[in-house]
């Protein structure tokens, strides 16, 4: 049963900045592209992020490019999501998953996974 467990949420004034970890089981972790997703209050849940399975190849939407960096560990089959400079619109419950496909735009769009969501976890960015 592939599996993934969020991690790194909190409380964080505008300006700051967060690291979010994934650890995912029940899958070649390696074999892999791997996305982040997040659903603010009263929205959609939106792609964010993703990178293929080297972590050679990424993808951002714009909203947080140059502010948010994925990047892997496969030897320890974990996935972050370094994020800095939040702003207010950053909050939200952010997810990760293993993409059915590779990382581009449409899959991480259309959220094109293996599993079902986990728990996620919550940022909130607020003064």
């Amino acid at each position: 049963q592939v599996q993934a467990v969020e991690s790194g949420g909190g409380l964080v004034q505008p300006g700051g900045s967060l690291r979010l970890s994934c650890t995912a089981s029940g899958l070649r972790f390696d074999n892999y592209a791997m996305g982040w997703w997040r659903q603010a209050p009263g929205k959609e849940r939106e792609g964010v992020t993703c990178i293929n399975w080297r972590g050679t190849s990424t993808f951002y939407i714009d909203s947080v490019k140059g502010r948010f960096t994925i990047s892997r560990d496969n030897a320890k089959s974990t996935l972050y999501l370094q994020m800095s400079s939040l702003k207010p619109e950053d909050t939200a419950t952010y997810y990760c998953a293993a993409l059915g496909g590779t990382c581009n735009e449409v899959d991480l769009r259309d959220a094109n996974t293996l599993a079902a969501w986990g728990q996620g976890t919550v940022v909130t960015v607020t003064s």
